[in-house]
């Protein structure tokens, strides 16, 4: 499996262009490292828009889902540095979903991603599920790499910076699509995994900036 980890925390936001090249720095001096750094968590990969909103996109997979409910995890997020609750009470648009890593399929990650946010009713979840997994090979696409379903849990993907606020897409899904470059994993989303097709909520390409193993601590 590309993605070992059963659990992953999705973090998007945009940010005051004010304030942007010090958010930046935060996140690649601090925040990531504090990050990768909590027991459990495996890696950290930061994304930059190509045609997606927010701008900013973040993956952090761990071990186990019961990680992103842990202590030590609980733990981080009471003991944020002045730089980061400087940073997080100013994010725009904040997104954020903890979930379960359900299917990972592929060898390898890429450089270019497109995120698909489904929003599955209830009662079809399980014919939905059945469906994706069906098309999540990448078989032999170009320039595509691997894929990911991450499905969410709704008591745990709540906002930071106001966690009794209401989030109708607390419960979505997100399908990861990896690959060498925007133009073929924007191809895949549109072409197999469209609103036609799928509850989708939005979609959009990413690229990758850099990312942190736990190994590189």
């Amino acid at each position: 499996m590309p993605i070992a980890g059963k659990g992953m925390l999705i973090t998007a936001m945009d940010v005051d262009p004010a304030e942007e090249a010090d958010f930046n720095l935060w996140y690649d001096r601090e925040h990531l490292a504090e990050r990768v750094a909590i027991e459990g968590f495996n890696e950290a990969r930061r994304w930059i828009a190509e045609s997606a909103a927010p701008k900013y996109f973040c993956t952090y997979s761990t071990a186990g889902f019961e990680v992103l409910s842990s202590p030590a995890y609980a733990k981080a997020l009471a003991s944020q540095t002045e730089w980061s609750r400087h940073h997080i009470a100013r994010f725009r648009n904040m997104q954020r979903a903890i979930g379960r890593v359900t299917e990972s399929r592929g060898k390898g990650r890429g450089a270019a991603l497109a995120v698909v946010r489904l929003r599955p009713p209830s009662d079809q979840r399980d014919e939905i599920r059945r469906r994706l997994q069906l098309e999540m090979d990448p078989g032999k696409l170009a320039g595509v790499i691997s894929m990911h379903l991450i499905e969410s849990d709704p008591a745990l993907s709540r906002s930071l910076t106001d966690p009794d606020a209401s989030n109708p897409g607390a419960a979505d899904w997100f399908l990861l699509l990896e690959g060498t470059n925007p133009e073929s994993v924007a191809m895949l989303a549109n072409s197999r995994f469209g609103d036609s097709v799928f509850p989708v909520v939005s979609s959009g390409t990413y690229r990758l900036m850099w990312d942190l193993c736990r190994a590189d601590l």
